[in-house]
C-alpha cells in the first residue's frame, strides 16, 4: 500500500546546512507534501543568489548591525543578499499581478512557491526540486518574513496582488483525505508542525510519525507537544507508533536519511 509522506520544517534547517538533505529528498521524490515557514521558502532561494556565512552565538548584534550583516543563530547573512532577493522576486510579483489581471489566475501561497521554484531553475534549490517532481510546498505564514516585506513594497506602488490561502487549505487536507495511508515527519515544531498535523487530522490521523526537535511539552506549545497529545487530537492514529526524537534536528536528520531512504535508493536489484 502506497503511503503519502508530509515533511515540515522549520526556517532554520535550511540556514543551518539541513537544506542539502531536504533537497536529496525532493530531488528523488522521496517525500509527496513539503510544509515550511517564510524563511524556508526565502532562505533557499537566496543561497542560490548568494552566499551565506558561518559566524557565533555571540557575536555582537550592534557591531553586526554597523557592518550590515543578520545573524540567524551562528550564520550570518549579508544584507545585500536580501537586495538581490528584492531584485530578483519584483519582476515575477509584477509578472504574477499581470497573470491575475489578465488570465485570471488565483494565486495562492503553494501556487506562488511552486512559481518561484521554476524560476529559480537551480539544482541546488529545494523548491526547483519541488516544482520539477510536482511536490506541493505549502507555507500558510507566507508573509511573514523578507516575501512579506517585498509584498509590502511592491504593493505600495502595485496594489491589488491578491494570495488566496483558503485554498490552499483546502487543497492540503485534500491531500490528506484523499491518501491510502499518511506518513509525517516533523522537523521543529511552530505553524510548519501544525498545519500538517491539522491537514492530517481530517484523515483520522497519521499511520506513521516521527518528530525530532528539542522542545519540550511544559510550557503547553504545540512545538513541544509529544506525539501522544497528538493522539488525543486525531492527528496520529491511536494504533500508530510514532518516535519523537529529542535531538538537534541538524544533527540527527541528516544521519536518519542516510540510514533509511538513501540506504534504500542505493540497494541495486541482483
Amino acid at each position: 500500500m502506497s503511503c503519502t509522506i508530509f515533511l515540515s520544517y522549520t526556517s532554520n534547517l535550511i540556514s543551518s546546512g539541513v537544506r542539502e538533505t531536504i533537497r536529496y529528498l525532493a530531488e528523488h521524490r522521496m517525500v509527496d507534501v513539503l510544509s515550511t515557514t517564510a524563511g524556508g521558502i526565502e532562505e533557499d532561494l537566496m543561497k542560490c543568489l548568494a552566499p551565506a556565512y558561518i559566524g557565533d552565538f555571540c557575536m555582537s548584534g550592534k557591531d553586526l548591525w554597523d557592518k550590515g550583516h543578520n545573524r540567524n543563530g551562528n550564520t550570518l547573512v549579508p544584507e545585500e543578499n536580501y537586495e538581490k532577493f528584492d531584485a530578483w522576486l519584483r519582476p515575477i510579483l509584477k509578472q504574477m499581478l499581470l497573470e491575475q489581471e489578465t488570465q485570471g489566475v488565483r494565486w495562492t501561497p503553494s501556487k506562488m512557491i511552486r512559481r518561484l521554484g521554476k524560476e529559480i531553475n537551480h539544482p541546488e534549490s529545494v523548491l526547483y526540486w519541488a516544482y520539477k517532481n510536482n511536490i506541493p510546498v505549502f507555507s500558510p505564514a507566507l508573509t511573514d518574513g523578507a516575501i512579506g516585506d517585498l509584498f509590502y513594497l511592491f504593493s505600495a506602488d502595485n496594489p491589488g496582488l491578491i494570495l488566496d490561502i483558503v485554498e490552499d487549505v483546502s487543497k492540503v487536507n485534500n491531500l490528506a483525505v484523499a491518501a491510502n495511508s499518511v506518513g509525517m515527519i516533523v522537523l521543529g515544531g511552530g505553524v510548519a508542525k501544525h498545519h500538517i498535523c491539522n491537514a492530517i487530522s481530517w484523515r483520522s490521523g497519521a499511520d506513521f510519525a516521527v518528530y525530532v526537535n528539542t522542545a519540550q511539552e511544559f510550557d503547553g506549545c504545540d512545538s513541544g507537544a509529544r506525539p501522544d497529545e497528538a493522539v488525543s487530537w486525531g492527528k496520529i492514529r491511536s494504533d500508530a507508533r510514532p518516535v519523537k526524537v529529542f535531538a538537534d534536528a541538524s544533527i540527527v536528520f541528516p544521519l536518519l536519511v542516510a540510514e533509511t531512504f538513501a540506504a534504500h535508493a542505493n540497494k541495486t536489484v541482483a
